[in-house]
């Protein structure tokens, strides 16, 4: 996929999944240690952490104990237009 373009969900996901485990990680935190602190129920996050599949609250709590909540901030913020073809590029 060219890097200008936006991903699609299924990619966006994944790249959730993988980071919030890794961030998991790095702050030594089990699972069920996560689960507990953070109140999502230790099914949903390792379901989660298997395929993604999560609701938007309980994603959110573990942003907070995760120490990235503030990322979401920036989610759904007025941004430049993307170019709709090739001729408004080079233009």
């Amino acid at each position: 996929m060219l890097s200008f373009l936006p991903k699609e969900p299924h990619h966006l996901i994944e790249e959730l999944r993988t980071k919030f485990r890794e961030r998991r990680r790095t702050l030594r935190y089990t699972q069920k240690e996560l689960s507990l602190r953070s109140g999502v129920s230790l099914g949903s996050l390792k379901r989660f952490e298997h395929s993604g599949d999560i609701s938007l609250e309980s994603l959110l709590k573990l942003a907070f104990i995760l120490e990235c909540l503030g990322d979401f901030e920036g989610v759904c913020v007025k941004r430049e237009a993307m170019p709709k073809s090739l001729e408004e590029v080079l233009g």
